[in-house]
């Protein structure tokens, strides 16, 4: 049987969608051609690669070989431009970061954006997920690095014991309320104290507003959201105008109380005060131009 590197990357994309349309986009081929292509595979290999339904598609036993095989070669293949990329002009790497929304908006452009700047030639795939998801995503070889919260303790919020782990950034998260609020005096205050209040939270699908869900429900009272935004300057915009109050990073509210009127007030949990860690399943394996780039973003990382 013989699949090309199209072939693979397709199958690759299409097992992580779950879906032959949203694989097809991904690799940028007309679905057609990636149906064709899929139908191919399945006849060479003689047996079903994968299981259609309702819902999508997953894969079949000798799928799921496939796919392991499929990560080898495409993860061997990036690891060979990143060492031939000062050589081989018409090269291109390839870099999958995934992140929490704290590093998304808030740690990660800045240096990304000047990394990038010095290395036209590396093209990086940026996806917003929770922690315990980037984790077995990273374990799976589904991304190249991703970017996941500690405790306040050190220990790993994720699980991610099995990963390798470089400091990235202090993350702390604050009460971002209206400038005059009974609130805006405190000085510290516990999550639970507020949660009979309105808020004002991420889009669904933020990784940080299924954090604060989690734990709302842990403290046995709903979080009551009356807006969602896509961004921090537009909730903290909400909560000026005193829609209601929100959780955010204290670098967001920092940024945001230059122009708002508004307070931001620590949160007393200790889940509130994150390390953000980069997690890579062997920093020795990657590419040379991810592994460069992970270098890159953890320079400033002394005191985390």
């Amino acid at each position: 049987m013989r699949f090309d590197l199209t072939d693979l990357r397709l199958f690759l994309h299409v097992a992580e969608a779950g879906s032959i349309t949203a694989g097809a986009e991904r690799s940028a081929l007309a679905l057609a051609s990636a149906s064709a292509r899929i139908r191919g595979m399945e006849a060479a290999a003689g047996t079903a690669l994968l299981q259609r339904g309702r819902r999508g598609v997953a894969p079949t036993p000798a799928g799921e070989a496939v796919l392991h095989h499929a990560r080898l070669v495409l993860q061997q293949m990036e690891r060979m431009r990143g060492e031939l990329g000062d050589y081989a002009r018409g090269l291109k790497g390839h870099v999958r970061i995934l992140g929490n929304t704290a590093a998304m908006t808030e740690f990660l452009p800045e240096p990304l954006a000047e990394w990038l700047a010095a290395h036209p030639r590396i093209d990086v795939d940026l996806e917003e997920r929770p922690s315990h998801a980037i984790v077995e995503a990273v374990a799976a070889g589904l991304a190249d690095l991703g970017i996941v919260a500690d405790m306040a303790d050190g220990g790993a919020a994720d699980g991610s014991g099995g990963l390798e782990r470089i400091p990235f950034r202090i993350d702390r998260l604050v009460l971002a309320v209206p400038r005059g609020h009974p609130l805006a005096a405190r000085r510290r205050i516990a999550f639970a104290e507020v949660l009979g209040e309105d808020f004002v939270g991420l889009s669904p699908g933020s990784a940080l507003q299924d954090h604060l869900a989690r734990h709302a429900a842990r403290a046995g009272r709903p979080l009551t959201l009356r807006v969602r935004l896509g961004g921090f300057d537009a909730v903290c915009r909400m909560v000026e105008q005193g829609v209601g109050l929100a959780v955010v990073p204290e670098t967001a509210a920092r940024r945001c109380r230059r122009s708002m009127a508004i307070r931001a007030v620590p949160l007393s949990d200790p889940w509130a005060l994150r390390r953000l860690s980069i997690c890579v399943r062997s920093l020795d394996a990657l590419p040379a131009h991810a592994r460069r780039l992970v270098e890159y973003l953890a320079k400033d990382s002394s005191g985390v």
